[in-house]
């Protein structure tokens, strides 16, 4: 069975709005963290609202000639990426190796998680919060950024956990920039 990790970039104090979490400095090893990531990963799950975000941000960076090879690599890895991205209001007509899904999230995700292949990512909140209240998700990886935003979307804000959500810490890994990735299991805690 195919693992789905849910990766998400943080401010210290929570906040998941990618917008205010600039940390000076990411360079080539925190790309490179993400490129590893999806290396190792078949398939990338989005809601429309993060899929519009990265596309097609991502996609014109790897044509752009003045963009950084460290921002090229990560794109070319973005790009080759299947992508399905759960919506009822985005058109189902995109670009490339991407679908649009309006079925049940439940079905689907158990469906694509019992095909052949590598792991899955996804990215964004709302699709992963959903994701983690049907106890689905596998892994977290949470990149927590040395920054204290003040406002903003926080993570986990709108979760229905059970009273006890116990996750192992399984890596820890501490970026030049300040930030910290952090990988929790959600399976077999004890």
């Amino acid at each position: 069975m195919r693992r789905l990790i849910f990766v998400i970039n943080m401010s210290l104090d929570g906040c998941v709005d990618h917008t205010k979490q600039i940390v000076a400095g990411e360079g080539r090893e925190y790309l490179q963290y993400f490129v590893d990531l999806m290396l190792h990963a078949g398939m990338q799950i989005f809601g429309r609202k993060t899929y519009e975000l990265m596309v097609p941000y991502w996609p014109d960076v790897a044509n752009d000639p003045s963009s950084s090879k460290e921002d090229v690599e990560f794109a070319r890895a973005f790009q080759s990426l299947d992508k399905v991205v759960f919506s009822r209001s985005l058109s189902p007509r995109v670009e490339g190796n991407t679908r649009v899904v309006n079925t049940d999230l439940r079905e689907e995700i158990l469906r694509l998680k019992n095909e052949e292949g590598k792991d899955i990512l996804v990215g964004g909140v709302d699709v992963p919060s959903q994701l983690i209240t049907l106890g689905l998700i596998d892994e977290i990886r949470v990149i927590i950024g040395p920054t204290i935003v003040g406002e903003g979307r926080r993570l986990f804000d709108h979760v229905l956990l059970p009273d006890n959500f116990p996750l192992k810490l399984t890596e820890t890994k501490v970026f030049g920039s300040g930030r910290v990735a952090l990988r929790y299991l959600t399976r077999d805690v004890v």
